[in-house]
């Protein structure tokens, strides 16, 4: 049986409380919400804080409000609440998409947004109980000095699990970020990094409070995820789109995120800007798919083959689109969680 390491607890009742924990704590200190990824990884001495500190207590991280100018999601709201409220439809689809496809109705239930957004970057070599890390020498994520995923590589590979984090990114939201020092707000396109351990530019001493949301009207988004089982897997590669629509159907703006394809979630940003000023027929599908789809190249660190997921990366962005333009896409859906080992659709 793994076990918890010893460790302090505190529950602070505010925003402000908590920001004096974390400073006091110099950086030995680390925010428990649902925990549904944090514990499991102090078990395996992933993460070893000194100090947990419960953001439970605090009311203002679980609050919610939607307005046609602009939305405010804490971030200790759960993925079933967010999944499961009506509101995130249409514009905010993938929001509720992503919640929706992660883990289980139980842990979901725990599971915050934050949290989320928050994850821990995944490996084949450090998702691994203590014993096993221990007996190839550890890597270079935890304990050891060797990425064996890249093993000439300076920087680890481990790559990036969030789903919340591409959909929020393709609507174009923003993260408010707060520590004694004063709060500040970073787009969340800007809030992470293509280095498996230093993958968000968060401080240790900043409290992620809050996700910022302009207004979604005219917007359509969507989420597409790929895993090994219909449920409870992290994703090997997804796919978040949204676009802005004008009243004959041409593309105003567009946004698509690449996921679970390198340490950060990835931006087609020339994809992106291929389909504006354009109607989402067949050719420009095609096309926009081939442009974004150049932008991942997995490597051999989590399940599935990695020449085979670059692959699909065109097809998940090709249904993404598809549905974006308002193509009934329920049935290849079903047809994804319906597929485990197999290596085509």
């Amino acid at each position: 049986m793994m076990r918890l390491p010893l460790f302090e607890f505190r529950a602070p009742n505010t925003v402000e409380e908590a920001a004096r924990i974390l400073d006091g704590e110099g950086g030995h200190a680390m925010p428990l919400a649902g925990g549904t990824d944090l514990l499991p990884n102090m078990k395996r001495r992933q993460q070893v804080p000194k100090t947990l500190m419960s953001l439970r207590n605090i009311t203002q991280l679980h609050q919610l409000q939607l307005s046609d100018s602009g939305s405010r999601l804490g971030a200790c709201l759960t993925l079933s609440e967010i999944a499961a409220d009506p509101r995130f439809r249409n514009g905010l689809t993938a929001l509720a998409q992503a919640a929706s496809f992660v883990a289980t109705p139980q842990i979901r239930n725990v599971a915050t947004l934050g949290g989320n957004l928050c994850l821990d970057t995944r490996c084949n070599y450090y998702d691994q109980n203590y014993e096993w890390r221990k007996s190839i020498g550890y890597c270079l994520k935890k304990d050891g000095d060797t990425c064996w995923v890249a093993p000439g590589s300076s920087k680890c590979m481990a790559v990036s699990s969030t789903d919340t984090a591409p959909a929020l990114m393709a609507l174009g939201a923003r993260a408010r970020l707060v520590s004694q020092r004063g709060e500040r707000e970073v787009p969340l396109a800007e809030l992470y990094q293509n280095d498996g351990i230093h993958y968000m530019k968060r401080q240790p001493d900043e409290l992620l409070t809050e996700v910022l949301l302009n207004s979604s009207h005219g917007w359509r988004s969507t989420y597409w995820k790929l895993r090994r089982r219909g449920s409870f897997d992290f994703p090997v590669l997804s796919v978040a789109a949204a676009a802005r629509f004008s009243t004959n159907r041409v593309v105003e703006e567009a946004r698509i995120i690449i996921g679970s394809a390198a340490c950060r979630p990835l931006i087609a940003t020339e994809a992106s800007k291929f389909l504006t000023g354009r109607a989402l027929n067949q050719e420009t599908v095609v096309e926009a798919a081939s442009l974004a789809s150049r932008i991942a190249k997995p490597l051999d660190n989590t399940d599935f083959d990695m020449t085979w997921r670059k692959r699909v990366t065109a097809e998940f962005v090709t249904n993404a689109l598809r549905e974006l333009r308002g193509d009934d896409m329920s049935g290849q859906r079903l047809l994804l969680t319906r597929h485990s080992s197999t290596d085509q659709f």
